[in-house]
């Protein structure tokens, strides 16, 4: 069996500018093959240094034990800003902190088990979608994981379907706006002041301000819904009438469309991004879906039954080693520092990049491998304390990291249960980044069903 596939890494030599215009084009092919068995690389150009940490313990000090000290980089930030606004993805300090202290009550305790049937709804649908192309021809599945998870998101934090014209249309905006927007803009390689031109595309600007606009229509009709008492129990309902335990105040409109976009890029476009891979490692693995097709079958549909959905589990854990939806994640220094005896000043870019960091040689027994039984071994338990950051880790884990582990089981077991995956010969998706990992062409599969 072949690995699954991987970016070819760049020459361990290239030019600043060659390797600005792979980094821009695509952040993973950019990186030297050195990355994948190295605690730590530095790069410097004219305009930055950044350093790029694979050391768990400067992971642990970055993201656990001094969060505060290493804030979100402005660099990435501004590209996404167009769409994203001030939301919590993107903020730091005392902004950020009021933020979660607002959002994160709508995931805590039992909150999940109140999503479910949302999930369940959205699994028959994916189902019932697929039944008119599950005759042997080969499917777009990148396509109908993006349905399905939207699908989620629209019912869970709006009450709506998918098929609502509103939740729809900025999906369709949605889908435009993710293949216009690369990860990263000029602003990540030349920090300028707040008037510098930040060269987003034309395309990339229409389609943010068309989603916000639909976003802002749906917060709105909610508000208007909570002030006559109308409201649906769902998680806007449940964040727009959360008040600030310490100030009281709740989020102002702009400030809920701003949280909305980060929901449905966090809630849809990162699911989607592990749905379709893993469908793919199944079908390129037929052994492993037949064992966890049975899995699926025996699943009794309740909320009680998800726990044991081990293997689907354990293959979206995998997926999320090989495809983290967020392939890096940069902070900043804020203070002169040493990382591993070298000195760092303040300003300094620090790269934490899952990417590398599920591939390491040093952490992970065959890498590249797909080997979901991996997670029942003993020996990966300390690989996945140190060296597995799918929703990062600290404070600025993020809040819905159990709801997306408890989606993806749903609309796996549900797609498993009805259908069968087969990888279509000579058709293998290229990894790329955009806002998350995608295939540069989509994944094609073969459906059949069971």
């Amino acid at each position: 069996m072949s690995l699954p596939p991987k970016p070819t890494a760049r020459a361990p030599r290239v030019s600043l500018w060659r390797h600005l215009r792979l980094f821009r084009t695509d952040i993973l092919s950019a990186q030297p093959a050195r990355l994948y068995r190295a605690w730590m690389a530095e790069f410097r150009t004219p305009f930055f240094r950044s350093v790029l940490v694979n050391d768990p313990a400067l992971l642990r000090l970055i993201l656990n034990e001094r969060p505060r000290d290493f804030p979100k980089s402005e660099r990435i930030g501004v590209g996404l800003r167009p769409l994203l606004g001030a939301s919590v993805f993107l903020t730091n300090g005392a902004v950020w902190e009021r933020q979660r202290r607002i959002i994160d009550p709508a995931f805590e305790g039992g909150k999940l088990r109140e999503s479910f049937a949302a999930m369940r709804a959205a699994g028959k649908a994916a189902v019932a979608r697929l039944a008119p192309l599950a005759d042997g021809r080969a499917v777009e599945v990148e396509a109908q994981a993006s349905h399905a998870a939207a699908d989620v998101i629209f019912r869970t934090l709006f009450s709506i379907p998918i098929e609502h014209e509103t939740a729809r249309a900025t999906f369709e905006a949605f889908h435009t706006h993710q293949r216009s927007q690369p990860l990263l803009n000029l602003a990540a390689f030349v920090k300028g002041p707040s008037w510098m031109p930040r060269l987003h595309s034309r395309e990339t600007r229409r389609t943010a301000r068309r989603i916000r606009a639909l976003i802002a229509g749906l917060v709105t009709a909610r508000a208007e819904a909570i002030a006559t008492g109308k409201a649906p129990p769902d998680l806007a309902t449940k964040i727009m009438t959360t008040p600030d335990p310490e100030t009281g105040e709740r989020f102002s409109p702009q400030e809920m469309v701003d949280q909305v976009a980060i929901f449905f890029l966090a809630g849809h476009e990162t699911s989607a991004s592990t749905l379709g891979w893993t469908l793919y490692l199944m079908a390129t693995h037929p052994e492993v879906q037949d064992r966890a097709a049975v899995e699926a079958m025996a699943f009794s549909g309740e909320f009680s039954g998800l726990s044991k959905l081990k293997l689907i589990r354990d293959c979206t854990r995998e997926a999320l080693r090989l495809y983290p939806p967020v392939p890096m994640m940069v902070r900043e220094t804020t203070r002169p520092e040493r990382f591993r005896d070298r000195a760092l000043g303040r300003g300094t870019q620090v790269v934490l990049s899952p990417w590398h960091l599920h591939r390491h040689e040093r952490f992970w027994d065959s890498p590249d491998a797909f080997d979901p039984d991996r997670w029942s071994r003993a020996e990966t338990k300390d690989s996945a304390r140190r060296a597995f950051l799918p929703f990062s880790a600290g404070p600025r884990v993020c809040p819905g990291a159990g709801f997306a582990m408890a989606e993806a089981a749903v609309l796996l077991a549900a797609l498993l249960a009805r259908y069968r995956f087969e990888a279509v010969e000579g058709s293998v998706p290229v990894p790329v980044a955009h806002l998350t990992v995608r295939a540069k062409d989509g994944i094609r599969l073969r459906v059949w069903k069971r």
